[in-house]
């Protein structure tokens, strides 16, 4: 059954792929992005000429954010079933060395940037009763390396909110699910360092395990075993076409490192202690 879909982020990696997918699998999808007239006018060209309509949107701007879902539901009649909220930022390198700015922008892009699309998409989603979303975390809102800290910091939040809005969208009837990726090879790890070099030089060599780790990753990329990043697309698709109330909470895609581990370990833990507080019933998705 085609289904109406927005995704943020499109002009590259896990975006750009997901909506070409969906968009093949049947969908009519929505794309969004800053500069389809300008920076990524040739990537938006190149969507366009697959079928995919495109919105602009920033997702740091609360103005841009709203005019885009004015602009989408004008389109679609108040229509949208799939949300997916996937644009990000990463920034590198020895966490005090990471700028409050450079902070900043990670956690408006990737933390605040949610919050506002979901703000600016519920109130239609409730009005039809129904709905899923797909929020785009990472294995590193569950598990921790060094020198992405900081990054990590932002999918532990996205990784809250999702199980908040999942418990407090439930009887509504909008679905909410976790995607967890792996490392994969998009334009997200070619992504700016750290901009206080001379605090870097100050951790000696400690300062130099950010650049053996990179080197290490380009060649698990390189490799003839390196990661697909279309594995993400695929199992989108999957959710998207899975009935409501049948979708899993979280999902790791690719090598966890742990992080399907923490996974199961927190699960009965979490639910435990929503049952303690008597809240049990929004567990469950209310379908129909």
């Amino acid at each position: 059954m085609s289904k109406i879909v927005l995704i943020t982020g499109t002009s590259s990696g896990f975006g750009k792929d997901t909506a070409l997918t969906l968009k093949a699998a049947g969908h009519r999808v929505f794309g969004t992005m800053r500069g389809i007239d300008g920076k990524h006018a040739a990537v938006a060209s190149e969507l366009q000429a697959k079928g995919i309509e495109l919105i602009e949107l920033d997702v740091t701007d609360d103005a841009s954010v709203d005019a885009a879902f004015k602009r989408l539901f004008e389109k679609t009649g108040g229509q949208l079933d799939v949300l997916i909220n996937n644009a990000g930022r990463m920034v590198q390198g020895v966490s005090e060395a990471v700028t409050s700015e450079q902070t900043r922008q990670m956690f408006d892009v990737n933390v605040l940037g949610i919050q506002r699309v979901m703000r600016a998409a519920l109130p239609q989603l409730r009005r039809n009763g129904s709905g899923l979303v797909i929020n785009i975390g990472s294995i590193l809102g569950r598990v921790t390396i060094p020198f992405l800290g900081l990054y990590g910091a932002t999918k532990f939040a996205v990784d809250a909110m999702t199980d908040s809005y999942r418990y407090e969208l439930s009887q509504l009837g909008i679905d909410v699910v976790l995607v967890q990726p792996s490392a994969y090879p998009t334009s997200l790890y070619e992504e700016i360092g750290a901009s206080d070099v001379s605090r870097e030089h100050e951790y000696g060599e400690v300062a130099e395990v950010p650049k053996a780790f990179n080197a290490y990753i380009s060649s698990l990329f390189a490799g003839p075993d390196a990661p697909n990043p279309h594995d993400i697309a695929e199992e989108i698709a999957r959710l998207v076409a899975t009935p409501a109330g049948q979708r899993p909470a979280r999902l790791v895609v690719g090598n966890g490192f742990g992080a399907d581990a923490v996974n199961a370990a927190v699960a009965p833990i979490q639910s435990g202690m929503i049952n303690a507080i008597g809240m049990s019933a929004l567990e469950t998705l209310r379908v129909g």
